[in-house]
């Protein structure tokens, strides 16, 4: 290096310290002087602001040697050991907690100390990676022995204090008081029941130490109750101040609460002391004060007992009222405040002594005593529904004051029970009422039964012109007249079966929608009387059909059949089409008729001689004699073959005559 380099070199290190301590003497003389608009250098313009403790700092803490040019902005350009920049700052440190993100992310230039860690996006499970003791905070040697993740216990990256251990897996079997003994975490108080080795879930649920339930299966406790309901343990309440003081009772000897608390473990209410134990004479003892101040009570003396039959109910108090009688002054006591009185809408009694209606040993039921006062003719005076019990008129109660020339002055017109019931009351038997039953019969005042809805009752306005008695609807007598709109043609409108009484299943057969039933029933009173049968109604022209003993009309013997000795059908060309027609011609009478051979001749079953020999029994008027009652030589077989009737023969007229 020749002298004219060195020369050139120590001048430039002069003028740099120069230039160096020029900028110091210019900073101090700034930091001593007030800004003046125009001439105070502003540091934001440099694109970074000083804050925090970068505001006092020396300005040659960053631009070492005077170089502004080039100088870092980032904070770990600066904040970092071996670097020119970094003496006397605070350097990230080799226990720091690995990560790429930048120093401003967590600190802040008032202070590297109370640095903030935003834990977001942090992989669940990962928090001991850190939080080991060294990097970070890491459990603490007091610590729950877990080998569980942070995480599933602290939910919260700002606090540990508000961890939560996850129990849903815990079960009884868990030994809860390994952690749980009142340093590791929570454990029982001085006052804890006392329950020997018991587990905490026995009684405690796994997400909170209350509400609890204690566990009376877990121990003995049949008569020790008092080992834990003394008042020592919380939350087991002892007996109060209060408390019936059983011990005070001769005789009575209680071993334990369950004696009275029957509520199996799970409430002291209802105690039933006097369903447990036997108590007599002694009421006073516990009753201290109860008595009310009353007229009854302050003349008792003796103890409660008197009165009070019951242990379980004070209301169900009896005085003993056998000795009173009518001349008691009831209302001394029954006045209202001392005892039960008269109510507001008590029957207006006047003077009449309680006991006059009222039992001596209890109210109800009560019989008003009708013989205490005029009750003939009054009975409105109280049954106007103004005084309960006595009832009153109903509002369906029958109108009787709208009947035109009926008049009842008072209940018992019509209701005759003798003061003991309304029912049953007679209106009828009582008052004359003629053509206005529809005035009570129309539905609206039971029991007064109404007109049905059946087509014998439309257009019918007055229940008398059919309903001759006011004892009872059933003894009816149907007017058919034509005000009655019963016409020729319309019975069956209402004789169908329902409304009224139709057609039986053996009835002879009509035709429907043309036999009416007046065409033969010619009675409006009556169907088995005067009936004319009217053939022209029959529904078939075969008299056989009805003939024949199947159909019986009401009340008459119906369509008659053939007789057992009528003459057999077989005789007459063995009967293959006849019919009654065939010989009988009138449908009015069967005698009028004309015998009909149809041809029947010859041997067989067509021999005149089936009904015309001697001996023979068939109804009819013909003659009867033997074939041979002429000759007998040669000897005949048949009437027909004897040589004298026709047709084979010369005497008389073809089947009609035999001479």
């Amino acid at each position: 290096m020749n002298t004219s380099t060195t020369r050139k070199r120590g001048w430039s290190t002069v003028f740099r310290w120069v230039f160096a301590l020029a900028l110091m003497l210019a900073g101090a003389h700034a930091l001593t002087q007030p800004q003046v608009a125009g001439r105070a250098f502003d540091h934001l313009k440099t694109g970074f602001a000083l804050t925090g403790v970068h505001v006092s700092a020396q300005c040659e803490s960053c631009h070492v040697n005077g170089v502004f040019r080039g100088t870092p902005k980032d904070c770990v350009s600066c904040h970092i050991s071996g670097n020119r920049i970094s003496r006397g700052n605070v350097v990230i440190t080799p226990t720091h907690m690995p990560t790429q993100q930048s120093c401003d992310s967590c600190h802040n230039t008032r202070s590297f100390m109370g640095a903030r860690f935003d834990h977001m996006g942090i992989a669940a499970g990962s928090c001991a990676s850190c939080h080991n003791g060294t990097v970070a905070k890491g459990k603490s040697p007091g610590h729950i022995p877990t080998q569980a993740a942070c995480d599933s216990c602290h939910k919260s990256t700002s606090t540990w204090n508000s961890a939560r251990p996850d129990h849903n897996t815990f079960s009884a079997a868990t030994n809860c008081a390994s952690c749980h003994d009142g340093r590791t975490a929570s454990g029982k108080t001085g006052t804890h029941i006392p329950v020997g080795s018991t587990n905490c879930t026995s009684c405690h649920a796994t997400t909170a130490w209350k509400p609890t339930r204690f566990n009376h299966t877990q121990v003995t406790t049949v008569n020790q109750c008092s080992t834990c309901h003394s008042g020592a343990y919380r939350p087991a309440d002892g007996k109060s101040v209060t408390h019936t003081p059983y011990e005070r009772i001769s005789g009575l000897a209680i071993a334990n609460c369950d004696t009275c608390h029957k509520a199996g473990f799970s409430s002291w209410t209802p105690a039933r002391l006097h369903a447990a134990v036997t108590v007599s004479n002694q009421c006073a003892t516990c009753h201290i004060g109860s008595k009310p101040n009353t007229n009854i009570h302050a003349s008792v003396t003796g103890n409660c007992e008197a009165c009070h039959k019951s242990t379980g109910n004070w209301s169900s108090a009896s005085v003993d009222h056998s000795t009173f009688n009518t001349t008691t002054n009831c209302a001394s006591c029954h006045n209202g405040s001392t005892a039960t009185g008269k109510s507001g809408t008590h029957i207006p009694v006047g003077a009449t002594n309680c006991i006059g209606c009222h039992a001596t040993n209890t109210w109800r039921p009560s019989r008003f005593n009708h013989t205490q006062v005029t009750v003939i003719n009054q009975c409105s005076t109280c049954h106007s529904g103004a005084f309960p019990p006595a009832d009153g008129r109903t509002a369906n109660h029958i109108p009787y004051q709208t009947l035109s020339g009926v008049a009842i002055t008072n209940c018992d017109n019509c209701h005759k029970g003798g003061f003991a019931a309304w029912t049953p009351a007679r209106f009828h038997g009582n008052v004359s009422v003629s053509t206005q039953c529809a005035s009570c019969h129309n539905g609206s005042y039971p029991p007064a039964v109404a007109k049905p809805n059946t087509p014998t009752h439309v257009g019918v306005t007055t229940c008398e012109s059919c309903h001759r008695s006011t004892t009872s609807w059933l003894t009816v007598v149907f007017g058919h007249s034509p005000a009655n709109a019963v016409g020729t043609g319309t019975c069956d409108t209402c004789h169908n079966g329902t409304t009224a009484k139709g057609k039986t299943p053996t009835h002879i057969p009509v035709t429907t929608g043309v036999a009416k039933c007046d065409s033969c029933h010619r009675s409006q009173t009556s169907f088995a009387t005067a009936v004319a049968m009217n053939h022209t109604v029959v529904s078939t022209a075969t008299c056989k059909s009805c003939h024949n003993g199947s159909y019986v009309s009401q009340g008459t013997t119906g369509a008659l059949a053939k007789p057992v000795n009528h003459i057999p059908e077989i005789q007459l060309l063995n009967g293959t089409s006849m019919d009654c027609k065939a010989c009988h011609t009138s449908t009015t009478s069967w005698g009028s008729m004309r015998m009909n051979h149809n041809a029947s001749l010859g041997g067989g079953a067509g021999w005149c001689k089936a009904c015309h020999a001697t001996g023979t029994n068939f109804l009819g008027r013909m003659d009867k004699k033997s074939p041979t009652h002429k000759t007998t030589n040669p000897p005949a077989t048949d009437c027909s073959n004897a040589g004298c009737h026709r047709p084979l023969g010369n005497k008389g007229a073809t089947f009609v005559e035999w001479d």
